[in-house]
């Protein structure tokens, strides 16, 4: 049976068709990405090159997501903080 306006819809009916909101995934100040929901959950879409290699990514929900680009930050901040050696050759 088919419901003669908004009014007369089941809540659940009505909460099932409403699709889940796309989410910002921002790490500190930096914005890694958005979470976009899909059937199986959520397709990461980068907005950094930092993050690109999760660009594209189903993760079963918005906080794995959320992991992932914490981790990939983690990973990228952790790598630029160490000092470089310099690795010129010197004259002596």
């Amino acid at each position: 049976m088919r419901a003669r306006n908004e009014l007369h819809v089941d809540r659940s009916l009505r909460a099932a068709q409403v699709p889940a909101p796309t989410r910002v995934i921002e790490i500190g100040e930096v914005t890694a990405g958005i979470a976009v929901p899909e059937n199986g959950g959520v397709r990461f879409f980068s907005s950094q090159r930092d993050f690109d290699p999760l660009d594209g990514t189903v993760f079963g929900s918005v906080e794995q997501a959320a992991r992932a680009a914490r981790e990939r930050f983690r990973a990228r901040s952790g790598a630029r903080g160490r000092p470089v050696q310099d690795r010129r050759i010197r004259a002596v």
